[in-house]
């Protein structure tokens, strides 16, 4: 495998200009950029990250800090178009990501802390906020650069990229609502994660607008496996008084809802209306009515990159906080 040197005396080339080709540098001529990664391609170069980071300090490593939900690969699947689209982008930038998985078990401060004391990475993401989320003053502290994929209220500004899930869950419930619906049913994550609280918040906005009062019993909270969404949905339909409508959480709280509308016989689109979050186009390949908000989770990771290099390159730069949409597609 060729080294910078072995590749400056075959093109004829100082060293100081291969290197500077290969990083695309402006003060060097296009065609000679072209004509040293061809050589390099050729040659099998790869470049030595360990030296680059002991010269400047950097280590062209972006790090995601992303829990996986043991017990249930499926979760973990639904998480792949985001990784997919941070993968790309930060490669298009110029570094590599890792993913620092972790556990429910494991402690989400403790976490980022062993990330700050390795110093293996350039940038953090972060996922899965929380109400006064205590990382965010730990990685302001520190001086590292990050991005938040949600945000949490903490009356500071930090960068964040999140998806306007109050929006998402107010038109849910309203277009059921206009599909007559009155007693509608909601799925919520985690107690304890904001995007749960923006759910909630959207779906009680949209009730006391239309006059109907909230009935706790149809707000049910879980990670919502198919397992347990089937488990809690028939409990409600198991009810002398019946939700006519819901708002599932995620592609997997909608396969366990179905499942549970057919052990009892019942038609989604009909006896039934549903509208669910899907990030994955599953809703459109299911034999059922159902509307979905699409979100594209790979620009999701996309920009998430794009937040975290600006904030590599200007750290003392104007704050990126970006909320992004659903699109609501109506049942076919």
């Amino acid at each position: 495998m060729a080294n910078l040197k072995q590749l400056a005396v075959e093109l004829s080339l100082s060293v100081t200009t291969v290197s500077r080709a290969l990083k695309d540098g402006p003060e060097v001529h296009p065609l000679t950029i072209a004509r040293v990664k061809d050589a390099a391609k050729r040659a099998g170069y790869l470049p030595n990250h360990h030296g680059y980071a002991l010269k400047t300090g950097r280590t062209l490593t972006l790090t995601a800090v992303y829990p996986m939900e043991t017990q249930d690969h499926l979760s973990d699947l639904l998480k792949l178009p985001l990784i997919e689209g941070m993968t790309l982008a930060a490669r298009q930038a110029g570094y590599s990501l890792s993913i620092y998985s972790t556990t429910p078990d494991d402690d989400p401060v403790e976490s980022v802390q062993r990330q700050l004391q390795a110093r293996s990475t350039d940038g953090l993401i972060i996922t899965r906020m929380v109400s006064g989320d205590p990382r965010v003053k730990l990685l302001l502290d520190a001086g590292m650069p990050f991005v938040t994929f949600g945000r949490t209220d903490l009356n500071v500004a930090y960068p964040y990229v999140d998806i306007d899930n109050e929006q998402i869950a107010y038109e849910a419930t309203r277009r059921l609502m206009d599909k007559g619906c009155r007693r509608i049913a909601l799925q919520l994550l985690v107690p304890e994660d904001q995007a749960s609280a923006m759910r909630l918040a959207g779906y009680q906005r949209a009730l006391a607008e239309a006059g109907i009062p909230i009935d706790q019993s149809l707000i049910g909270h879980g990670m919502f496996t198919m397992e347990s969404s089937a488990g809690w949905f028939d409990r409600l339909l198991a009810s002398s008084d019946r939700p006519t409508g819901l708002a599932c959480a995620n592609e997997l709280g909608l396969l366990g809802a179905l499942h549970a509308l057919g052990r009892r016989g019942l038609v989604p689109g009909s006896d039934v209306h549903i509208v669910a979050r899907d990030s994955t186009r599953l809703a459109r390949f299911l034999p059922a009515k159902i509307g979905v908000h699409f979100v594209d989770m790979a620009g999701v990771g996309r920009k998430l990159i794009e937040v975290l290099e600006s904030r590599i390159i200007d750290p003392l730069g104007p704050v990126s906080t970006i909320l992004l949409q659903g699109r609501y597609e109506p049942a076919e």
